[in-house]
């Protein structure tokens, strides 16, 4: 998902709009087990605030559990790319400005994007909006890993060693699942496991791969597409065109409730 600024940094980066046409066709789907136990923890399931939500992945997700859902993104192309629902109002905005009313929102996620936002500007709007007991998650995911291990050898080879120096400051928090990051709320332990899995054709694998910002940064940084070597060493092992191999992605998930303070204490304990 797309968003702004850096952990902890200032203006909007955008990384994401010159492959958001790949984004939206090739990211792998949340399940919607993740989007049942979220709705189950909030009081309320009025509305729901998607902040980051680049295509709308998590955005319709949570349309199925919550009346009202909003989705911002800063990057405008990225939301011309998200699917319409009649409960989803998608809006341009930076992950500190929601433009919620104070008090009203029952759950705000973040899905692969907390490092991107400027966190105490941000926590500081997710405590502005939030009802009473409300919630905010956060996850993200790391590489896919393929069933096939020799396949899998391949994808991390290209992940870590010949796309890996173009991944923008910040992609290592992605890969510790947002643990060392500061998260001042009341933290629910231990969440749930989810995972995403799919069973993909080559081609929509180099699509995925192709919708990775380190992919688009070495193609202009090269004039070359690092995907045409990957297709080569997948093809010998891949199998008969149009095979499909499984793939998993294990979400690491944080989730905080939001306590109002009181006497001689602080907002979130």
């Amino acid at each position: 998902m797309a968003a702004g600024g850096g952990a902890g940094a200032g203006p909007f980066r955008d990384h994401f709009s010159a492959v958001a046409a790949g984004y939206a066709a090739y990211r792998p789907h949340y399940p919607d087990a993740l989007f049942a136990y979220l709705a189950s923890l909030p009081p309320r399931r009025d509305l729901a605030w998607d902040c980051a939500c680049g295509n709308g992945q998590a955005t319709l997700g949570l349309a199925t559990h919550f009346t009202r859902v909003i989705g911002t993104d800063a990057s405008p192309a990225q939301l011309e790319f998200a699917t319409p629902h009649p409960r989803i109002e998608y809006r341009v905005g930076l992950a500190e400005r929601s433009g919620l009313s104070q008090g009203s929102t029952d759950l705000v996620t973040v899905a692969q994007a907390l490092h991107w936002i400027d966190l105490e500007k941000f926590y500081a709007e997710v405590r502005r909006v939030l009802t009473p007991g409300g919630v905010l998650a956060v996850w993200s995911y790391p590489n896919a890993r393929l069933e096939n291990p020799g396949l899998d050898g391949q994808l991390q080879s290209f992940y870590h060693d010949t796309v890996g120096p173009y991944w923008p400051p910040g992609r290592e928090l992605v890969e510790t699942g947002y643990r060392t990051l500061p998260f001042p709320f009341a933290e629910l332990t231990p969440p749930p496991a989810f995972e995403m899995t799919a069973e993909w054709t080559l081609e929509e694998l180099l699509g995925y791969v192709g919708s990775w910002s380190a992919t688009a940064r070495f193609i202009s940084d090269r004039g070359t597409d690092p995907r045409d070597l990957l297709r080569e060493r997948f093809t010998s092992i891949w199998g008969a065109p149009g095979s499909r191999h499984g793939l998993r992605w294990p979400l690491a998930l944080r989730v905080g409730r939001v306590v109002r303070q009181s006497a001689g204490r602080g907002a979130d304990a």
